[in-house]
């Protein structure tokens, strides 16, 4: 697993060993920032340069980790899983991307107040547990998703998901066994 693309293009990235942690494949997370980037959810440019970048289950960190390589300008990572959180925080390391970041060894279900909302909300809960919903409303609920973000949700491809109360599907993609179901609040 590696970043794909931006300023820390090529550098590979650790995950824990065994199956408790499923970092997202480079090409599904090569589709996702294509789309974001391509401003096509967005009305022509990128949400990226600057943005604040929630990402929520964030194991290895690999989605906001990519985030900052293309120009996020910070990435807050909600993780309570004690290998993730030690892969994450040396990933981090490894990047030198200390003040770019915080870790929240926190559960995205029961995330803490945001300081102000994310401007782009990555999210890659554990496949097949229904966690998207209740963590959607969760993180609406203490900020972190405002009215103006955007949320970019990976799901398994089969996975039943419907949006929540106060949400809108602006697009869904498959890629693999993976799906991308990019949302704003309604």
């Amino acid at each position: 697993m590696r970043i794909v693309a931006g300023r820390f293009r090529g550098r590979p990235l650790q995950a824990p060993e065994g199956t408790a942690v499923r970092p997202t494949g480079d090409r599904t997370r090569e589709a996702l920032f294509g789309i974001l980037e391509g401003g096509r959810l967005t009305g022509g440019d990128s949400p990226l340069p600057g943005a604040l970048v929630l990402d929520a289950f964030a194991g290895t960190g690999a989605l906001g980790l990519e985030a900052l390589s293309r120009g996020a300008g910070e990435v807050v990572f909600i993780e309570r899983l004690a290998p993730a959180l030690t892969a994450l925080q040396e990933n981090i390391a490894v990047l030198g991307a200390e003040k770019e970041t915080r870790v929240l060894d926190r559960d995205a279900l029961h995330p803490p107040p945001a300081e102000r909302p994310a401007d782009i909300a990555l999210m890659d809960p554990p496949y097949q547990q229904g966690l998207a919903q209740p963590a959607l409303v969760a993180l609406r609920a203490v900020g972190w998703i405002g009215p103006d973000s955007l949320i970019a949700l990976e799901l398994m491809k089969a996975e039943d998901f419907a949006a929540p109360e106060g949400f809108g599907v602006l697009d869904e993609r498959v890629y693999g066994k993976a799906r991308l179901v990019f949302l704003k609040p309604a």
